[in-house]
């Protein structure tokens, strides 16, 4: 029995029913994830959008005529809405195929082992032998945010707003934050983004973030660096952020980036004895919450709150709730390798130990960087901005971690991942013959 049809939960589905189990599974909203259809995916569709404007926008540096591309926001609806229905239909008829029961309703625990599902024609109550809870999140809302659906916007008021801005305000530099900045920014909207620390990516490598950084002043974004918003008010079409330190930002909408909430809430929980911290649900290496057989995935397990995260967890769970791990290795599931992506431009990818961490720890490492100006895809591409950095071992030459600031950073940063999960070394990318030209190659030239 299945809560919540996101990444974690149809994934969990999907694997279990193609090896023999019985799977029933409840989604309020839409299959494929709310979190992942209705943030993920609509924000790197927007931002595709920007991209392809801003390559038209330099268009002279490839050689063309000056063209100047206008967002029109009616198409750009019926685009997002098309691509979610894609997503949606396929996510579907696959499970209906492998024969998983899909139940539109929400799912809440009565009992260990009973599901009572809550639909439009009334409640069904379902036995289960394992129960997996994926419920998801929602966007976080201070209480010093009004948000009204118009011009104090959460993330998904704005995929994309009813009007496009002419000057938006950012609130929350984080991932969420900074995509939102530079998609705005593609679209040709004045952008100022509040940084309620010092640098952007506050998570991230500093001389990442400082990269980002640079690349929004040169397109004429404004930071509130070490600003925390307090509160907004709305006066007519103009918005304003308050901060603790006295400035404001004012613009013609606002956006929140501030973070997401478990919807661990209704599940029923205290039914069965399981407790949350903060809202989310703890759970074991193998995704297990306090109750053996019931499992938890995706952003309501505290983990990292990502889809490919999500994915694993919920084929970790079909393998180990079905016993699949008897007969074969089993690898449980190591969130420090995991790969993240931030679709700014630049982008920027990272995994494993970050430079800065690893000095933080006092723990030897040897640090290569090689930046994109050297490589011939780059300039081919009219675009040689970023890096690829490699940490490793000195002693042994295993790749530790890896960072990627620059175009396709999210593609290549897969075999940094590969490296690091597999125990690889430098010498095993630098003996790698990647094909000529491409931005690849930079990837070998750092192992070098």
């Amino acid at each position: 029995m299945i809560i919540g049809g996101g990444p974690g939960g149809n994934t969990a589905a999907s694997y279990a029913a193609r090896h023999g189990a019985e799977v029933v599974m409840i989604e309020r909203d839409v299959v494929g994830g709310a979190a992942h259809l209705w943030d993920c995916i609509p924000s790197k569709s927007m931002i595709a959008t920007g991209g392809a404007m801003s390559f038209l926008a330099r268009a002279g540096g490839m050689g063309l005529g000056d063209v100047s591309p206008r967002i029109d926001v009616d198409n750009l609806a019926a685009r997002l809405a098309s691509i979610e229905d894609r997503i949606h239909r396929s996510t579907s008829s696959m499970l209906e195929n492998q024969n998983v029961r899909l139940i539109e309703g929400t799912g809440s625990l009565k009992g260990p082992h009973q599901v009572v599902a809550e639909t439009a024609d009334g409640l069904e109550e379902i036995e289960a032998d394992v129960v997996v809870l994926s419920p998801g999140s929602r966007p976080r809302i201070p209480d010093w945010a009004p948000v009204d659906g118009e011009r104090i916007l959460t993330t998904r008021d704005a995929y994309p707003p009813a009007e496009m801005p002419d000057h938006l305000v950012v609130v929350g530099s984080g991932v969420t934050g900074v995509e939102f900045v530079h998609m705005f920014k593609s679209f040709g909207c004045e952008v100022t983004l509040v940084v309620s620390r010092q640098q952007v990516l506050p998570q991230k490598d500093p001389e990442v973030a400082a990269a980002l950084e640079a690349d929004f002043l040169r397109r004429n974004v404004k930071l509130f660096k070490g600003a925390r918003a307090q509160s907004i008010e709305r006066d007519g079409d103009r918005v304003s952020v308050h901060c603790d330190d006295g400035r404001v930002a004012t613009g013609s909408h606002v956006i929140l980036a501030v973070g997401s909430i478990p919807n661990s809430d209704g599940l029923g929980l205290d039914a069965v004895g399981i407790e949350t911290v903060d809202g989310y649900i703890p759970i074991d290496p193998y995704c297990r919450t306090s109750v053996p057989h019931i499992y938890a995935a995706g952003d309501v397990s505290g983990k990292l709150p990502l889809s490919s995260v999500a994915q694993m967890q919920g084929r970790k769970i079909a393998e180990h709730a079905m016993g699949l791990t008897e007969d074969r290795p089993h690898r449980q599931m190591d969130y420090d390798k995991a790969a993240s992506a931030v679709f700014t431009e630049p982008e920027i990818a990272d995994v494993g130990l970050a430079e800065a961490d690893a000095f933080a720890e006092g723990r030897k490492i040897r640090v290569t960087k090689v930046p994109f100006m050297a490589s011939a895809k780059a300039v081919i591409n009219d675009d040689p901005r970023g890096f690829i950095k490699i940490v490793s071992d000195p002693a042994t030459g295993v790749v530790l971690g890896g960072s990627i600031v620059g175009r396709h950073a999210a593609e290549l940063i897969a075999i940094v991942a590969l490296a690091v999960t597999a125990g690889l070394t430098v010498h095993d990318i630098q003996e790698s013959l990647f094909v000529h030209p491409t931005l690849a190659e930079a990837l070998a030239d750092a192992a070098e």
